[in-house]
């Protein structure tokens, strides 16, 4: 006997109670009356298949992701007439969709479910029917996404994304903010009057309703070719970037633009005041998801002993977090001052001794240009386009088309 939750709303939900009774091998274990019962019920182990309203209030990919924690299958029920469609509901990621004034549909597919067994992590949901197609905002294939990270102590990331975003933009690139202790893209380039973008689009997320076409709408042009979905400012509201939401915006932005450079925070720590519950919001589940998800990694590191010794260090914990993903080594701010008199020869020599790095992209000291920049709140090329630095960016940008189009050829 196979038990199951339910929390459908409406006059409709007796009908379905009725129709999952009259399936002999299941039972229904509890009717919930809001989300917070239905979390509960699961994570107590009351039942294995949970039959849930698409309209539950605070339902979201959130919600849907802990009924999987719990190791439980979700029919999602959906009523076309309230503004669901199938494409909406499936971003929410349950395993099946069923309309909700058909209640015997409901009982043949949570029978089907349940003929499964108990749902596991590496258990695959259930084949979903292909959805439609919405209009294309640009022509082109899967899009490649890029994150750009490197350790504490403001090695240069977001002067770095800044300029591959700009060097990628005559192909279409979406820059992302995803620092979620304290995001600068926006206030570097003069966006200062614009709302988190990165929150809005999980928000959007959670419902369902990000798609390639919502998110572009949250992404102004700041340059021809190149969208900017901007960051939270304040560390404060890192909560409202839940890894589980940006999955999907992961997945838009690939639709939405052939690139997305990602500009992620330093931390990699997974060892967090609640880590304890492995389901609980994490601090850095913002910059483990991108890197997770990206086709290359950017690596970010400065040219002065402390910042190599952090880069060293880092490139060890990237390895353990993402093994075997395509790296780039950057090393900033190269100068005699801090290097000695060969300083390119230095830092080469450094990172092959102790990191077994062979090819790093060096970037000289360009103080005039970052502050040209700053000062005029645009992108590096814009600023002081044939700078050292700007050459520098448009040739690792260079790499990544070359790397990844030889990867996407194998």
């Amino acid at each position: 006997m196979t038990a199951v939750l339910c929390a459908v709303r409406g006059p409709g939900e007796a009908a379905v109670v009725r129709a999952l009774t009259q399936v002999g091998r299941l039972s229904v274990a509890r009717r919930c009356a809001d989300l917070a019962e239905l979390l509960s019920a699961a994570a107590a182990g009351l039942g294995r298949v949970v039959v849930v309203s698409a309209d539950l209030p605070g339902l979201d990919r959130e919600g849907v992701r802990h009924l999987h924690g719990s190791r439980a299958w979700v029919a999602l029920l959906v009523d076309e007439a309230a503004g669901w469609d199938e494409e909406r509901a499936t971003r929410l990621g349950a395993d099946v969709l069923v309309p909700a004034d058909r209640p015997d549909a409901v009982a043949q597919a949570v029978g089907e479910l349940a003929g499964r067994g108990e749902r596991t992590a590496d258990h695959p949901a259930p084949e979903r029917p292909p959805v439609p197609e919405p209009p294309p905002v640009a022509d082109h294939d899967r899009g490649h996404l890029v994150a750009v990270w490197g350790p504490t102590g403001a090695p240069g990331r977001t002067t770095v994304a800044l300029g591959l975003a700009e060097a990628l933009g005559d192909e279409g690139c979406l820059l992302v903010d995803a620092d979620t202790y304290g995001g600068t893209v926006a206030a570097t380039i003069g966006m200062l009057d614009e709302a988190p973008g990165i929150a809005a689009a999980c928000r959007a997320a959670a419902t369902g309703r990000l798609d390639r076409l919502a998110l572009g709408a949250l992404t102004p042009v700041v340059v021809p070719g190149v969208r900017v979905l901007s960051g939270i400012s304040r560390p404060d509201r890192w909560p409202e970037v839940p890894a589980a939401h940006l999955e999907q915006v992961w997945a838009a932005a690939r639709e939405l633009d052939p690139w997305t450079v990602v500009d992620c925070g330093f931390c990699l720590e997974r060892d967090e005041a609640l880590s304890y519950d492995t389901r609980a919001p994490q601090r850095n589940g913002a910059t483990i998801s991108a890197l997770t998800e990206a086709d290359a990694v950017v690596v970010v590191g400065a040219a002065d002993p402390i910042g190599l010794q952090r880069l060293v260090r880092g490139l060890m914990d990237l390895d353990d977090l993402v093994p075997g993903v395509r790296r780039f080594v950057v090393v900033t701010k190269v100068r005699a001052a801090v290097a000695g008199t060969r300083p390119a020869d230095a830092v080469r020599d450094a990172l092959s001794r102790y990191a077994g790095v062979e090819d790093p992209h060096l970037l000289g000291w360009d103080q005039s240009a970052c502050d040209a920049a700053m000062l005029a709140g645009r992108l590096p090329g814009e600023a002081a386009r044939g700078s050292a630095l700007h050459r520098g960016l448009v040739d690792l940008a260079g790499a990544l088309r070359t790397e990844l189009a030889a990867g996407a050829a194998h």
